[in-house]
């Protein structure tokens, strides 16, 4: 009988150190998150600004200071390269956005992902983007999306959706129209599948254009 209790307690044991070892681990995880974010913020010389200062702007950031915004509530920061041509996605709108983009891992300081180059810059990605009441949500048209592809998964990233509250998402008409730009850096809980799994932060340049 006591060589049972002994066994008992010892398993449980090892089940409350695994548990105090996978709650250090995805704290050390998120603290080498932080690290990747800080390091990037400082090696590109990254001016952060509040969202106050983002809105006195007229939710701009000046690109010649290289700012970025942090929005406290996602951890999302963002800098708008350029607000773009056209029109904002309105409340009750649903519209199809075609989306060229460059993935960077800031644990590794690695491209890993990109549409950008010579072989898939002719193929975006196709994005549905709804806006409800000033909330936005999207999912990929599967099929040709390099993101389904790679991570075999419709869903946008949230972090994706933040910019769609200020920029433009048109079609150049005229030689002086340009889509939309803008650089990210999204935290892994609110990224693509693989990231939340590994919480990996990721850096994002992306373009914004209507889709017919």
């Amino acid at each position: 009988m006591k060589k049972f209790v002994y066994i008992v307690f010892f398993l449980a044991g090892i089940i409350a150190f695994q548990a105090c070892s996978h709650d250090e681990t995805y704290a050390d995880k998120k603290k080498k998150q932080r690290s990747a974010i800080n390091q990037y913020i400082a090696d590109s010389a990254v001016t952060v600004i509040s969202e106050d200062q983002f809105y006195a702007q007229d939710s701009t950031t000046d690109v010649s200071k290289n700012e970025f915004v942090l929005f406290e509530s996602s951890g999302v920061y963002m800098q708008i390269v350029r607000k773009g041509c056209g029109k904002k996605i309105t409340s009750g709108e649903t519209a199809t956005v075609l989306v060229r983009f460059t993935e960077r891992d800031l644990l590794t300081d690695t491209i890993t992902l990109s549409n950008q180059n010579i072989y898939y810059g002719q193929y975006p990605d196709k994005m549905r983007v709804s806006c409800t009441s000033g909330t936005y949500s999207g999912s990929f048209v599967s099929g040709s999306s390099l993101m389904v592809n790679a991570y075999g998964s419709t869903a946008v990233p949230t972090g994706w959706l933040v910019p769609f509250a200020f920029v433009n998402v048109g079609r150049p008409v005229t030689e002086d129209d340009e889509i939309a730009k803008v650089r990210l850096i999204v935290p892994a809980e609110k990224g693509q599948q693989s990231a939340s799994q590994t919480t990996t932060p990721y850096l994002y340049d992306l373009t914004f254009e209507r889709g017919r």
